[in-house]
Formats: structure tokens, sequence, C-alpha cells
């Protein structure tokens, strides 16, 4: 480097790295600290950093230790790569040129740590600056990996290909794309696959891991190169390490989407290897070839080809479901733990938002355990390498994780799907052998097994239940917690069978031993068996359904008494149950006898759980189920809950924005806007309309206002539940929200631009869309007249939604109505453009349920029709044929009688218009003429 640092300044920067990684000064760790945060401020701190990030050895000046030197490396790196995310635009250019003559120092250093912070560092340069910014990497990288001198140290080749398996992952679609007239991946998908070749087992997978990025995807050059991949694929297939296997089974995986046509000619052979991987005894390489049988068996065309091997395949699925000594080790024997608090690990995996869990390893090199704990607090958004050795063994918790036993079991269910019945002939033995074993684990494989086929294999298995459900109910008394546990779930996936019996003797035999069985789980001594019991006893409730009916007393008996004494992961399970009630049993819990059991429970959480807790996403979703089937009767504890769920709108939506201002700062998660959004719909649907918009207008803050910017807010998921929101306001406080619509619409157009969602190819802005069509047609219809700024602008906006192939029903269907509601009030402005919209609108109609939404936008399409009558000479057939099969018996006046008026009128002006007009009608269908003549009198 021509840049030398200053020995006093690398000197004070080198004390203060140290000095922040102490856990054993905590004055010295803060001290540091600031003056790190203060020494961000200097133009040349990403110079210093660089330089002693790739100094292999501590300057003699600083007289630091091996094991230190290497814990200020690293504590470099990372305030490097964190200054590069946040600041890349300030970073001036001599620095990014430093940076980029250190960062292939790191890359080829010996500590394979070193060698991950420096691909970490060029992934953040070439995803903030562009791949284009630094084309001399890629070149450098691909250098390094050919060897062709063979003089490159391994550990150059292996930091070479981690850092361009990084690059890849993060600029996938960067490198299918064509510039200048080439697109990289042609170029650099042979190299990788040629360096699936090299001699050193790291870069082989690495390789494979690199290529796997691309496997998915139907680009240009996985075409090109795809049978040049498979040669590879195939011999690699008995590679001596497992990584490489592994690999190798994650590719096959991927391409039986997309090339199942190159895989099908070599699935005998592909069987059998799949099942020899699948016995290894490493559980990560057995886990990827078990999601072999996941994909084919989930693939369309492929699936069938598997069933001359189903007898092979089934009984390895079935040794792979016993749990293993290991497991056992880590399940521990059987405790009563419900007194128990749950660990933050426990509860974590609900929300996170990615694993923390990844691959590659750096050496620790000898380091105090403490220091690695402070060098991973450092960094804000942790990437390979910067947390393997410090991430501590056993905080993931081990019901999260996907296993070979999960796998193999999903497996089974999938194949059972496919095959049905002869795959309950494949287990029937193994069920017979099993289901009684003395042995705890192979008796619960074997119920985990009875479980996995339910759904594919229901009709068979059907005439065993009589005898197998209540063998399963005794099994809920099993000594082990973890047979209980699965029979919990066994049970849920029978319940259909047991709730839909109708026999009232056949009943009391089954149904209600297993409502019984599984609601006495749910207060278990073993919190497992009670997370299995609430989790069965959802599933039963959705196959149940009002069948429940007469069982909602001791149901929520039994929920009270669990709210009284789950801990904080199965109460959140518990939420699930009430509101899954909520929805299937509805206005019964309205019954003074149940509300005024439930609703106690439910409020004592509600003033127990504050605004910033987790817990809050659970309770208001269930509160929203549950509002709804109470009604009215809600109202009591409506105002608060109203007045909270906007508070904690304001709250969040304050912090988002402290957020944006001040990047060191967390924003808030988007489920508090999204769970209080919906509260809030729902409050508003249930009660009266007038306590609605008591509701509305006493609030203390100003309550359209933070719709409108939830409206605005980046997250797809959050806009989706405000234009929902929105939609009830108009049904239900219209007068409230009329002021607010000159600032509102406006949003809600930008919203309906499918140029935006198109270009994004995210499918979360199409429900986006959903909810603001369906807004914007409940505006329609109270706005009337004074719509009219904004009816042009819509029926555009509607038209490009209508007659696009890509979008969804949901989203056309409420764009048509739409537009036939704009045109009740506003037809002078949509009849001269009738002709551009007329046929996708009636086509997408055709496929529309019928609905008082259907009834409204088809009485306002005939009033733009009857307005311009002419406009419909090509599609005129297509609306007589739409009139004359418009049926809905349950629609109520006065909907029902206006549509009837729309339609007759419309019927009386082409009578008028057409000389021949009962020639024209013998064009329709017999039974169409039929209708048209008993319905209007023609």
């Amino acid at each position: 480097m021509d840049w030398q640092p200053n020995p006093e300044s690398l000197g004070t920067l080198a004390a203060c790295l140290k000095d922040s990684l102490s856990g054993f000064n905590k004055a010295v760790q803060k001290q540091a600290e600031l003056m790190l945060s203060q020494a961000k401020a200097n133009p040349d701190i990403n110079n210093y950093l660089a330089f002693i990030f790739s100094s292999t050895e501590s300057p003699p000046v600083l007289a630091l230790s091996p094991n230190d030197w290497h814990l200020v490396r690293s504590a470099a790196a990372i305030m490097l790569k964190n200054n590069i995310k946040s600041n890349y635009k300030q970073i001036p250019e001599t620095s990014i040129a430093l940076i980029k003559l250190a960062v292939p120092i790191g890359i080829q250093d010996k500590n394979s740590q070193i060698r991950n912070y420096a691909g970490n560092i060029a992934t953040e340069m070439i995803r903030r600056g562009g791949l284009y910014s630094w084309p001399e990497l890629l070149e450098e990288l691909l250098r390094l990996l050919s060897n062709e001198t063979g003089q490159v140290p391994p550990e150059a080749q292996e930091g070479a290909m981690a850092a361009m398996a990084k690059i890849c992952e993060d600029n996938t679609k960067l490198l299918e794309r064509e510039h200048a007239g080439q697109r990289p991946l042609n170029v650099l998908l042979p190299r990788l696959i040629q360096a699936t070749k090299n001699p050193l087992p790291k870069v082989r997978a690495l390789a494979l891991e690199a290529i796997n990025v691309f496997t998915p995807r139907k680009s240009q050059a996985m075409l090109h190169n795809i049978d040049d991949l498979l040669q590879h694929l195939f011999f690699l297939a008995q590679d001596p390490v497992a990584d490489v296997r592994r690999q190798v089974c994650r590719a096959f995986v991927h391409l039986v989407d997309t090339r199942p046509d190159k895989l099908l000619p070599h699935l005998s052979g592909l069987v059998d290897y799949i099942i020899s991987q699948q016995k290894s005894d490493d559980e990560d390489l057995a886990c990827e070839a078990a999601e072999f049988w996941l994909s084919v068996g989930e693939h369309d065309n492929l699936w069938r080809s598997l069933e001359p091997y189903i007898q092979k395949i089934i009984p390895v699925l079935l040794d792979c479901m016993v749990y293993s000594p290991e497991d056992i080790a880590i399940l521990g024997g059987a405790s009563d733990d419900e007194d128990e608090e749950d660990r933050e690990e426990d509860i974590r995996p609900q929300f996170a938002k990615k694993s923390l869990k990844r691959g590659g390893a750096g050496d620790a090199n000898g380091d105090s355990a403490n220091a690695y704990e402070k060098l991973t607090s450092m960094d804000n958004d942790l990437e390979e390498g910067e947390i393997d050795e410090l991430d501590e063994e056993g905080d993931e918790n081990p019901d999260e994780k996907w296993t070979l036993r999960k796998c193999s079991a999903a497996a089974l269910d999938v194949f059972a799907t496919d095959f049905g019945g002869p795959v309950f002939t494949c287990i029937l033995p193994y069920l017979q052998k099993n289901l009684k074993h003395e042995d705890w684990p192979y008796r619960e494989a074997a119920v985990l097994a009875l479980g996995a086929v339910a759904e594919g294999c229901m009709d068979v298995v059907t005439p065993h239940l009589p005898e197998l459900i209540p063998y399963l109910i005794s099994l809920l008394e099993d000594p082990e917690p973890v047979v209980r546990q699965i029979t919990c779930w066994t049970l849920g996936r029978y319940s259909s069978w047991a709730a839909n019996l109708r026999d009232p003797a056949q009943q009391q035999t089954y149904f209600v031993p297993l409502l019984d069985g599984i609601l006495r789980k749910m207060v278990d001594k073993n919190k497992k068996v009670q997370e299995a019991g609430a989790s069965a006893m959802a599933n039963l409730e959705e196959k149940a359904g009002k069948h429940l009916e007469p069982f909602c007393g001791p149901i929520i008996q039994q929920y009270v008494l669990c709210f009284s004494k789950y801990k904080d992961k199965n109460r959140w399970i518990l939420y699930d149950c009430v509101q899954t009630l909520a929805e299937h049993v509805g206005p019964v819990l309205a019954r003074p006898e149940l509300r005024n059991q439930l609703m106690p429970a439910l409020i004592d959480r509600w003033q127990k759980v504050s605004d910033q807790s987790r817990e809050m996403f659970p309770l208001l979703e269930c509160l929203s189920f549950v509002a709804i089937a109470l009604g009215d009767a809600f109202t009591p504890y409506a105002e608060p809950i109203f007045a909270r769920c906007v508070n904690i709108i304001h709250q969040n939506l304050e912090q988002a924005m402290a957020a944006t201002n001040n990047p060191d700062l967390d924003p808030p998660e988007k489920d508090f806007l999204v769970t209080s959004l919906d509260l809030l719909s729902s409050i508003i649907q249930a009660l009266d309309n007038a306590k609605a918009v008591r509701l509305v207008q006493s609030s203390q803050l100003p309550f359209f206002e933070l719709l409108s910017f939830c409206m605005e807010d980046p997250a797809d998921e959050v806009q989706q539940s405000a234009y929902a929101l929105l939609g009830d306001c108009a049904k239900f406080v219209f007068e409230q929200l009329q002021p607010y619509l000159p600032s509102i619409l406006p949003i809600l157009l930008k919203r309906l631009d499918l140029d935006n969602i198109l270009d994004e190819e995210v499918d979360g802005h199409f429900s986006v869309v959903n909810n603001a069509c369906w807004s914007a047609g409940e505006i329609a219809l109270q706005y009337k007249k004074e719509m009219a700024p904004y009816a042009m602008e819509l029926l555009q906006r509607c038209v490009e939604i209508i007659s696009n192939p890509v979008v969804p029903l949901g989203v056309l269907e409420n764009a048509a109505i739409l537009i036939g509601r704009l045109g009740i009030d506003n037809y002078e402005i949509l009849a001269p453009h009738l002709s551009k919209f007329a046929e996708d609108f009636l086509r997408v109609m055709e496929d529309t349920d019928p609905s008082e939404e259907k009834a409204t936008a088809f009485k306002g399409f005939s009033i733009v029709v009857a307005a311009n009558p002419q406009a419909m000479e090509k599609d005129l057939l297509r609306f007589f044929t739409s009139i004359a099969r418009y049926h809905d018996l349950k629609l109520q006046n006065p909907i029902k009688h206006e549509l009837h008026e729309a339609f007759q009128n419309v019927l009386n002006i082409y009578r008028q218009l057409i000389p021949q007009f009962n020639q024209f009608l013998a064009q329709l269908q017999p039974q169409d003429q039929q209708a048209l003549k008993a319905t209007y009198a023609l």
C-alpha cells in the first residue's frame, strides 16, 4: 500500500479495538467503544482498518501477541464492513482503493476466519457499489482459483472460492443479467463447474455451493451448461467428502424443479444413490438427501416415475423416523416442567427473521470465549465467519430445527398423498410390529408414521380407525412425554373422521373421548405435551367446525385454565386455539356463559402485556377473531382496546421515523402495525355503526392521518392491512373518513400503478393492490359524484389491471368491481371509454362468485352501458349472456331490485335500438333466451 499509517494513531486504534473486546473491565470497554465511535469521523479511519485487517503480523511498535493481534484484526474487519454498509457513499475514493487492495490480501490469509471476513467485506463492497464498480475482483478470484502456475497456496484458493460463493449468493440476478452485450454468468458458470474438480475438498464443496445458487433458476447460462454440470455431478456423487456430496444432493433437488427431463433417464440410479446418502452417518448429508424425495413427490409430473421404487424408499424413510441415541440424549428423559419459565431462545424461533446458524468455520486460535462473545456483539449484521465460534452450542431450540427425522416424515406424508393405498400397504407391517413396541422410540416412530399418512391414506386407514383411535387415546397416558406429544399430533390428523361421525353412539365412543383426551393433554405436566395438545386442538377445531358448538362450555373452561398455567411459548399457541374456535363457531361465543369466562382471561393478558412485547402479535390477532365472533357483544371491551391499538400504531410510526433518521436505532417490527390495524378493522366491523363512529371520533390521536402513513409504509404487509382498514372505514364510518379523502385518495391511486409491481416481481404487492381496489370500490359507493376528480385515473389503472394476464384472479375481480361501482354515480365519465373495458369486465365477472359486491358492479356497468349503448356492439351478446345467467338467490333488497331495474332498462334500450331484436336474441343459447324472456318480460 502507498498510504502508510501514523504509528501513534495506529497504536491508539489497535488499543481501542482490543479494549472494546474486554469483558473483564466494563469501564475500559465502554471508553474504547466511545473512542471507536468518535474515530469514525476521521477521514482516514477506513485506511487504518484496512491496514490492520490485511496485516498478518502485529507491527513491532505495537508488540501484541499473535492471539491479541488476531482479535484486533477481526474487530477491524467487522468495523470496516459496517462502515461500508452504513456510509459507502461517504468513503473517499482513495480509501476505497486501499480497501480493494486489502481484500485480496485478506482472502489469501492463512487464518480461515480472516478469509471469511475478507469475503464479507468484498460482498458488502459489491452490494453497495455494484458488481461493475470492481470488475477486477472477479478476475482476481478466478485467477486464484485456476492456479495455472501451481503456486497459489491452498488457503488462497479456499478464500477465493468462499468469496466467490458469497458474491454469487448476493448478486444472483445481476450475474445473470446482460451488461454491455455480455452475461457474466456465461463466463463464470463454466469456471465454477471446472472448480468442482479442484483437489481441495473445501474448494469443490464451495464451488458446488456457488453453482447451487443458480440451479433453481432457468438462466441462459444454466441451459447451456446443464449437460456438463450433470457429468460433474455424477462424478462428484462418489466424492469421499460428505460436504461435497451434500451439495451434490442439493443440486439434484434443485434440478427436480428446473430440469426434470435431464434427471428422468437416470432416475433408477438416482434412487439408489439418494438412499445410500440418506443412510449416511452425517446428519446434514442424510437430511439433504431426504429432501430429494420431498422435491420429487411434490413435482406434478415426476412423482409418478417413483412408483416402481416406493417399496425401496419407504422402509428407509421409516428407519430415519426413529429417534437416534443422540436425539434421545438431547431430548432428555421424562420431566414435569410445567412450572419452569421458558428460555428466550425457546420462544425466539416463532418470530426469527433469519437463522443464526451458518456454515463455514474459522479457527478459534485459543482465544477466550469472553472476547469472542464481545466480538459478535460489535456487528449489527453478522454473516458467515462472524458468528460460528461465537454462537454457543445448545442455544438453538431442537424442536425448531429441520432434521432427517422431520424431513423423512414429510416425505412419507407427500408419498401418501401421491400414491395413497400402496403407501399404507407398505407401512402396515411396520405399524403392526412397532405401535406396541416396548421401546418407546419405536413406538413413537410408528405413531409418527401413522400420522404422516393420515391425509393421503385416510380412505384405506378408515376401516382400522375404530381399533386405532382408542389405542391412540390410551397412549396419551404413556409415561414417555415424547410419545404423548406425537400421539396428540396424530390424533389431530385423524380428528376429522371422529368429528364427522353422525351416529350419537359412535360420537360418544370415539369423538368425545378424543376431544376429552386432547383437552386433558393441554394441561399435561410437560410443556411440550401441552404444546402438542394445543396444536392438536386447533387442528380439531378446523376439522370439526360447528360440530364443536355443544362442547364450547368445557373447551372454554379448559382454555381459561390453560391461561393460568401456560408459559410464554404455549400461550401463543393457546391464542391460536381461541381464534380458531372463534372463527368456526362464531356468534356462539357471544353467549353470556361463554363470553363471561373467556373475555376476563384475555383481558387479563391484555393488561399484563406491554406495548413492546412480542406477545402482542398473537394476542391482537386472537382478539381480532374474537371481536368478529362476539359482534356487538364486544362493546364493553372495545374502547380501551381501540385506543391502545391506535397508540401502538402511533408509537411504532414514530420509532420507524426515528430509526430512518438514525441508523444506530433498530426499527420496530412491522407485526405491531399489522396486528393493530387488523384488530381496528375487526372492531369497526363487529360493533353497531353508531358505536364504531363514537370510537373513531373519541380517538385522542389523529386516526386517519396515522392510517394514511400506514398506507405508505414500505412494508407490503402493513399496506395490505391499512387498505383493509380503509375499506372497513368506508363501509361503516364513512362520514368520519370523508374529510380525509382528498389526501388519502392520491396515495391510493399511486398504489394501483402496475408498473411498479411488475418490475419488482414481488407477490406481496398484488395483495396490496387487491385491498386497495376493494377499498376504493367501497369509497366509490359512498362518495358518489364527489369521486369524479379521481374517476378517470382510477378507470385507467383498473383497465390496465383487468387486461393484464399475469394479475391474479382476486385482484382482477376487485378491479372490475371498482369499475362497476364507479359507474353508478360517474357513468358520464366512464361511458365514452366503455369499449376499452367492456370485454375484460365481462370476462372477469364470469368467474366472480355472486355477491352484493358483484351485484353493485353489474348495476354500475349497466348504467354506463345505458349512457353509451353503441359502444357495446362487439360485446353485446356476452353482456346479454351475463344478464341471463345472473343468479343470486341470497341477494336482498334494495340491491336485488335495483340490479333488476338496471338490467331491465338496458334490455329495453337495446330492444328499441336493434331492429330485429328477436333475431338478435336467437344467437344466444336456448336456455339463456328463455331466462331473459322469463325474467325481463322480453
